[in-house]
């Protein structure tokens, strides 16, 4: 016959004065008090980037007027006394992070009173990197035009062809340049047409950017208006502007001239658009589906093997790359990227077999094997690593971290071998093959000195 085990003395006592104190504590207040069943609040820090040690400002909207907030990380509350939403919901503070702040995403909790909620916003703590390496590359730099987005080099035209919009919606000033890579000169210009229906001016404002060599021509992106168009690349005429609505929500075009096939990242979709390059037709496009439940592969950088036509993704909201065989559309495979928040910018190595992914979110640059999809090396660049070109004859990667103002340059074993200035909001970077790459950065204004340059950057001779 079995016993029946009893519980000890000493733990009923224990559960009886815990039960006794939560009742207590519940006594003097009511803690299940009304809930906010409509609750949109949301919190974010509105300092672009966040350092340890720092003041910023914290700005909130979508609360109840009179709404008491209180943020905590973990059990510590970051605000001594709640901030109160204003008659609009709103409320706007100055929070000062701790010196030993960790770089990374914080999740913090919003605790809300009068009426009671609570939810959750990620502040993303970024460290400095500190300049380095100057002495050992050659940088050349000048302006070009307000609203610098991305650049492309031709072999052929032996030219740098460069996008450039200001502004939101409705967009009234764009151009597509062509710039002189010697000199960093503009030596062609064109405005885009404007767009058909609309009476405020806007025109089919052009931001990615990618040449086709063997048909003369240069492929855009028009993000606002989910289209591309195609240039002539000797005289910058128009070739053809195809309908809004080809590429939902467009940002990069890459040609790959082995297949005749050209590539735009339709970005919030799960698609890359195709085109012929030669007859200019919308082919069948390329569906990428994620490796993630319920989630969606959302496409923005692409590179290509030259060799073989493979191309290669990254996904910004899944943290995942793509394999597509170039010539029957087919994906080949989907992997995902270990602490990749919002990858973004994605170089191939062909001699090396590696993939450079550059992540926004986690201010990053991963190095991954490309047949085995392993991380190999993970490098910290700076906040909001943007974007990624690889020069072949250095072999190494060059990042652009928008938040921090610096074009990183990382050997394939992870190393960084220099930290240069990029200016104001790094932007884009692409390389000739030969040796330079070249980057774009934007500006915070036109009278910004940092802003709106292109910079050719090469190793010294040694």
């Amino acid at each position: 016959m079995k016993r029946s085990r009893s519980i000890p003395t000493r733990l009923r006592i224990g559960a009886l004065g815990l039960a006794l104190s939560l009742a207590a504590g519940f006594a003097g207040a009511q803690v299940f008090g009304p809930a906010d069943t409509d609750f949109k609040g949301s919190v974010r820090a509105a300092t672009p980037v966040v350092l340890p040690g720092s003041e910023i400002e914290i700005g909130g909207t979508g609360f109840k007027p009179g709404q008491a907030i209180t943020l905590l990380r973990g059990e510590t509350a970051l605000n001594a006394e709640p901030y109160v939403a204003d008659a609009d919901g709103r409320f706007s503070a100055k929070l000062r992070i701790p010196a030993d702040a960790v770089a990374g995403r914080h999740p913090v909790v919003v605790r809300v009173a009068n009426p009671d909620a609570a939810a959750v916003f990620d502040l993303k703590i970024s460290k400095e990197v500190p300049l380095s390496g100057q002495d050992r590359f050659d940088v050349a730099s000048h302006k070009l035009v307000q609203g610098l987005y991305q650049s492309a080099y031709s072999a052929a035209s032996d030219a740098l062809f460069v996008t450039a919009a200001v502004g939101r919606p409705p967009v009234t000033r764009s151009e597509l340049l062509k710039v002189d890579p010697e000199t960093l000169e503009i030596v062609a210009r064109v405005t885009p047409a404007q767009v058909p229906g609309h009476d405020d001016g806007r025109v089919f404002a052009v931001y990615g950017v990618g040449v086709d060599d063997v048909n003369g021509n240069v492929w855009v992106t028009n993000t606002r208006d989910n289209t591309a168009a195609v240039y002539r690349q000797s005289d910058l005429s128009l070739v053809r502007q195809f309908e809004p609505g080809t590429v939902p929500h467009a940002r990069d075009v890459l040609v790959d001239t082995r297949d005749g096939r050209v590539y735009a990242s339709a970005t919030g979709e799960n698609t890359l658009t195709v085109f012929d390059a030669r007859t200019l037709e919308v082919l069948e496009p390329v569906t990428i589906e994620s490796t993630v439940r319920g989630e969606k592969f959302g496409p923005m950088s692409l590179d290509l093997d030259p060799a073989t036509g493979k191309v290669y993704t990254v996904s910004m909201s899944t943290g995942e790359a793509a394999i597509i065989d170039g010539a029957s559309g087919r994906v080949e495979r989907v992997f995902a990227l270990p602490n990749a928040a919002g990858a973004s910018g994605i170089a191939y190595d062909p001699r090396g077999k590696r993939l450079y992914v550059a992540s926004q979110g986690s201010d990053n640059l991963l190095i991954v094997d490309a047949d085995s999809g392993d991380v190999l090396h993970d490098v910290y660049v700076g906040a909001g690593a943007l974007n990624v070109a690889f020069d072949p004859v250095s072999g190494l990667a060059f990042v652009p971290s928008r938040g921090a103002g610096t074009i990183t340059a990382v050997d394939g074993d992870g190393r960084i071998v220099a930290n240069l200035d990029g200016g104001t909001f790094p932007n884009h970077v692409t390389a000739d093959g030969r040796g330079h790459v070249f980057a774009v950065n934007k500006s915070r204004g036109a009278d910004d000195p940092a802003g709106d340059h292109i910079r050719r950057i090469a190793p010294k001779a040694r």
